[in-house]
């Protein structure tokens, strides 16, 4: 497990932009984390880090967005989803076969349903206090997180002390 901490969401996004540095084809990163954790901001800055020149948005309703960079991201969001088998008729196992990058938020709940080696980044709030997603942040602090990263996989695995080496600015 890899612990970091970002003190704003631009700093969330380039520790993210840090992090595509390190992606290869077919990599798979589920993104986890509470609403308003910040899943949307590490996405724009892992899709900045591989050269995406449009804006990175969240893909709530359409679930599947796609863009070009270095690699082609696939950016999902299953938050949506009912059932393990709607993942499975997204086609995200056959975005990775083209060599694309798939990014999916609320990840963790698809994870069952996808290949077991992926990236796993949890977004928490750095403070013991509640979150409430529909209060505007006032407080630096409400832009605090800690990020666990856990590598799962034969894909992954090799790469973690890169990972490690890539993310020490906001090693925790």
């Amino acid at each position: 497990m890899i612990t970091a901490q970002t003190k704003s969401v631009d700093d969330t996004r380039e520790l993210a932009a840090a992090l595509a540095g390190l992606a290869k084809p077919g990599d798979l990163i589920l993104l986890a984390g509470d609403l308003g954790s910040g899943k949307t901001a590490f996405a724009q800055g892992f899709g900045a880090g591989l050269g995406v020149q449009e804006p990175v948005v969240s893909p709530t309703f359409t679930l599947v967005r796609t863009y070009q960079g270095r690699l082609t991201l696939v950016h999902c969001d299953v938050y949506r989803l009912d059932h393990l088998q709607e993942v499975i008729d997204l086609g995200l196992a056959e975005s990775l076969d083209d060599g694309g990058v798939a990014l999916i938020e609320w990840g963790d709940m698809a994870a069952p349903s996808l290949p077991a080696d992926f990236l796993e980044v949890r977004l928490e709030f750095s403070d013991d206090q509640p979150h409430d997603p529909g209060r505007p942040s006032t407080d630096a602090d409400d832009n605090e997180r800690v990020l666990r990263l856990r590598v799962v996989g034969p894909t992954w695995s090799p790469r973690q002390s890169a990972i490690a080496a890539a993310l020490g600015r906001w090693a925790q």
